[in-house]
């Protein structure tokens, strides 16, 4: 498992759930994406920029901006995910719930 311990003072800035279908483990040129981070955020390109939203994903106004989604590594590595969250991520279509504080985010399998 992975864990970060946010500090008490870390606000959540907010959340949303989406689902990972298969549109989002693929890149804008067709390459296969093989790490968690990667999948949330082509999620993220796809509902804001491209227009690809599957049923189940939920808006959200941090990622709106490309300059957010371009921190999406970090942010995950400053925060929290299971493996078991992560390998479901990268070998299958799934619901996830984000949660998204200044610098990191928190990312569960629902």
């Amino acid at each position: 498992m992975l864990f970060c311990t946010l500090p008490a003072s870390a606000q959540l800035l907010e959340t949303y759930q989406a689902f990972l279908g298969p549109s989002d483990h693929f890149n804008s040129s067709g390459a296969r994406l093989t790490q968690p981070w990667q999948i949330i955020r082509q999620d993220r390109a796809n509902f804001h920029k491209f227009g690809v939203r599957d049923p189940g994903d939920e808006y959200d106004s941090f990622f709106a901006l490309e300059a957010n989604r371009s921190l999406m590594e970090q942010m995950i590595l400053n925060g929290s995910i299971q493996r078991s969250a992560a390998n479901r991520i990268v070998n299958g279509n799934v619901f996830i719930r984000v949660e998204i504080y200044p610098n990191s985010v928190n990312v569960t399998v629902n």
